[in-house]
């Protein structure tokens, strides 16, 4: 019998499911035992499913035939599509055992996958009985097996709004009979009262009610540069915003939204946010989610730092967070840990 199949012959089914966001997978094994490999369910990030596999080899060595064990843990995609999946992610492996320790850290950066071949990163120290394995995408992309630039998953996309049309459009981007000026702290734009006011309830307010915008033919926003104007005033005229631009601005333009309650836009920016939550940046992704009400970004970063117990991870700067921050998120912080880690 070959290896391959005397290894899958080997494999014990997990029922542990692993747990994702966006971006981050973790696997949870509490009951190690160490002579089986191991498979886990499949998680879907980026599009595809992967799935995570330890396997380990008994090796003969030496004259006198002394076995030797060698670990790896596997990621592998299940990638259907034509063209090679490049994958960067860091991989770490955490003993559970006696307090939290770093068994395995890695960093794959571009690694270039062809269909279901996975990547293998061998450990140097036993596995303990119980840990867990993080993986934490950094990008993924796509590229033809004939060449060309390859292109992110994540950025290949627009932030659309349905209701717009293309001759809206260019009744912005050509200054089509306009009757409003947009006075930002750089620079200004043209617009249409009309379009505006179907838009934002805010600027409805503005040219219906006894307000000086009403009588005025600019509006002053001086809190905004043109450029976030442009990209603000595009998303409220058409669907064609590309994701970098939106990436670029995306904070600048979650304060235009809340400022004149675009609710489709602010949705957009806490989707997005949600999407690239890191350890940098969790606690202020956490800060803006109360700022500016979003309730699943919130989730977001609680799920991220507690169920993922990232708060291991940056517990300096959570302390620091913890002391600047107002009263009632400490207090949401620490229900939520005491929730979750309730009797663990």
């Amino acid at each position: 019998m070959s290896n391959s199949n005397v290894f899958m012959n080997n494999i014990n089914s997990c029922s542990d499911r692993v747990d994702t966001t966006s971006r981050l997978a973790q696997w949870r094994v509490d009951d190690f035992s160490g002579p089986s490999n191991l498979k886990s369910k499949y998680f879907k990030i980026g599009g595809w499913d992967w799935n995570l596999i330890i396997e380990k080899i008994e090796k003969i060595v030496g004259h006198f035939g002394a076995p030797r064990s060698e670990c790896f843990i596997i990621l592998k995609p299940e990638y259907h599509g034509e063209g090679l999946l490049i994958a960067s992610f860091n991989m770490r492996v955490v003993s559970l055992v006696e307090g939290r320790r770093i068994l395995l850290y890695t960093e794959i950066r571009d690694k270039r996958l062809k269909k279901t071949e996975g990547v293998r990163c061998a450990l140097t120290v036993p596995l303990t009985r119980r840990f867990i394995i993080d993986v934490e995408f950094l990008d993924l992309k796509t590229a033809s097996l004939n060449g060309g630039e390859p292109r992110s998953v994540w950025s290949e996309r627009c932030i659309q709004n349905v209701a717009a049309t293309s001759a809206l459009g260019r009744m912005l981007s050509e200054s089509i009979h306009t009757d409003i000026i947009i006075s930002a702290s750089n620079g200004s734009i043209g617009a249409h009262r009309a379009v505006l006011a179907a838009s934002s309830p805010v600027f409805d307010s503005m040219f219906t009610h006894d307000l000086k915008e009403k009588e005025l033919s600019v509006i002053n926003i001086p809190d905004m540069c043109i450029e976030v104007c442009q990209t603000f005033l595009s998303y409220l005229y058409s669907n064609n915003i590309q994701y970098q631009d939106f990436l670029s601005h995306r904070l600048s333009l979650l304060r235009a939204a809340d400022k004149y309650d675009v609710t489709n836009l602010k949705d957009a920016c806490q989707e997005s946010l949600l999407e690239d939550i890191d350890s940098a940046n969790v606690l202020e992704r956490l800060q803006i989610a109360v700022t500016y009400r979003l309730p699943r970004l919130k989730d977001g970063c609680f799920k991220y730092l507690v169920n993922f117990g990232k708060i291991f991870d940056i517990k300096e700067e959570f302390d620091a967070f913890i002391q600047s921050t107002d009263r009632e998120l400490v207090s949401e912080v620490v229900n939520e840990i005491l929730s979750v880690w309730k009797g663990v």
